[in-house]
């Protein structure tokens, strides 16, 4: 098989053009996005808040994934990086690792997103939003709005689904398959996700004293990564008192670089679980490696973690969740295809509906495998003497987006916080990110009793700052 167009080198976003018929080759889709471009600006606030580091750096790390062109930052980089990043000591480093590429000057008409004192952008793109948050709401609004949050209370999280969602806006823009892409504001409140509390007018949320410290994750790609991503983000006061055990049994592939915010090139070939274990010991968790396929023939012991982070996508091992002897698990899927890589659903468990009637019996909807092989791009394959059951192997292919994971981790880790308060919690998550009322929340009417996962504290915000 030509390892070129091998799936385990498929960059998972690409396949959006190559499944839809907008290109006529690989090599094709590569020039296309080789042209996608994206500008930040960032401003003075973002030296003294960790809720704007962490969205400029979230925005960076998953936009270099689908500009490939590059992610160009101006502004004054040259600060103290108050959120953790490889032992990090200024925002400039964390920058450069993450392969922004900081500049003087942005290049003009190429778009752009404002981190920070939107009032002093000149603006010289068809297309600028400006990212804004307060407490648990974050999101973006066009750079024209008056529009914008208090940016009092810092969250963290809010800050990765701000950044992820300014990346979002973007890449929908340059795609052109939404006008109203930058024209509109977008955001949601991790409080309260739901349709009827609008965004911009919620409730900040509590104070956050309390972190989880005691964690079971489930698949160590895409969505695992991102949940890592997040939780890696968080202001703990002392990281060696937390446990996470990491289950996954594959090793990193080159397509995973482009979905999984926590691979790079020169971990292709690691095992999953190994590459995330070195990144945790190097944050100051303390990773537990399980290497083998999850499944209900297995029981968790006393002494482990009763609660689950999944980010898996197998539908079997998605229905033995609750048999294993976890207490509590959120979960969470991504649509897979060229409409549907947008979307996101996430679970928390028990729920009126138990795992086994959830899981199933379901069936994933598929774009027809013989459809898409009777694309331009796949037929060139077959020219070139691509088989059958390589062309299939393409085709079947997720499409992802590391911004969706990222928008999807922000909700989960909440939803984590919010366990770790004794606060209700939300049976299903139901979200889209090509609407402007981006997901609606349904809350558990199953659990009711508050539930400690294991904690640890926070940081205090004057340390932070």
């Amino acid at each position: 098989m030509n390892s070129q167009h091998d799936p385990s080198q498929l960059h998972r976003l690409m396949k959006i053009a190559i499944d839809s018929g907008e290109v006529s080759s690989i090599a094709e889709a590569e020039r296309l996005f080789s042209g996608y471009r994206l500008a930040i600006q960032i401003g003075k606030e973002c030296a003294h808040s960790p809720t704007l580091q962490a969205s400029l750096l979230t925005a960076i790390n998953t936009a270099r994934r689908c500009f490939m062109g590059g992610v160009e930052i101006s502004g004054n980089l040259d600060v103290p990086l108050i959120v953790p990043w490889r032992n990090y000591k200024t925002l400039l480093e964390a920058v450069v690792d993450l392969q922004g590429k900081p500049v003087k000057t942005l290049t003009p008409e190429i778009p752009q997103i404002n981190i920070g004192d939107h009032s002093t952008y000149k603006i010289p793109s068809p297309f600028a939003i400006n990212v804004t948050f307060n407490g648990w709401a974050g999101g973006v609004v066009p750079s024209h709005s008056s529009m914008r949050l208090a940016q009092e209370q810092e969250f963290v999280p809010s800050g990765v689904l701000a950044g992820a969602l300014s990346v979002s806006e973007a890449f929908q823009f340059v795609r052109g398959d939404n006008p109203l892409a930058g024209q509109r504001a977008v955001g949601m409140s991790l409080w309260q996700p739901e349709k009827s509390a609008s965004w911009l007018q919620s409730d900040p949320g509590p104070q956050i004293r309390n972190l989880p410290a005691n964690l079971w994750l489930i698949g160590l790609g895409h969505l695992g990564q991102a949940y890592l991503w997040t939780l890696g983000l968080l202001p703990y006061a002392f990281p060696h008192e937390v446990q996470i055990f990491l289950q996954d049994f594959d090793e990193l592939e080159n397509a995973n670089e482009s979905t999984s915010p926590l691979t790079f090139n020169n971990m292709v070939g690691l095992k999953k679980t190994r590459a995330m274990a070195a990144w945790c010991e190097e944050r100051g968790f303390r990773p537990k490696i399980v290497e083998r396929r999850f499944a209900s023939n297995f029981k968790i012991s006393d002494e482990e973690p009763r609660v689950a982070l999944c980010g898996v996508d197998n539908l079997l091992a998605r229905s033995a969740l609750e048999d294993v002897g976890f207490d509590r698990i959120i979960e969470a899927g991504l649509g897979n295809g060229p409409q549907e890589f947008l979307t996101f659903q996430i679970h928390n468990l028990p729920s009126s509906r138990s795992a086994h009637d959830r899981w199933r019996q379901s069936s994933i909807v598929k774009d027809s495998i013989d459809d898409l092989i009777n694309q331009p791009a796949y037929k060139a394959l077959a020219q070139e003497g691509y088989d059958e059951c390589g062309l299939t192997l393409l085709a079947g292919r997720s499409v992802g987006a590391s911004f969706v994971g990222c928008v999807t981790s922000a909700l989960v880790v909440a939803e984590l916080l919010r366990m770790a308060m004794g606060e209700n919690c939300y049976e299903v998550i139901d979200g889209d990110l090509r609407l402007s009322d981006l997901c609606q929340g349904v809350i558990n009417s199953k659990v009711h009793k508050p539930f400690n996962p294991g904690i640890t504290v926070a940081q205090s915000e004057d340390k932070i700052s």
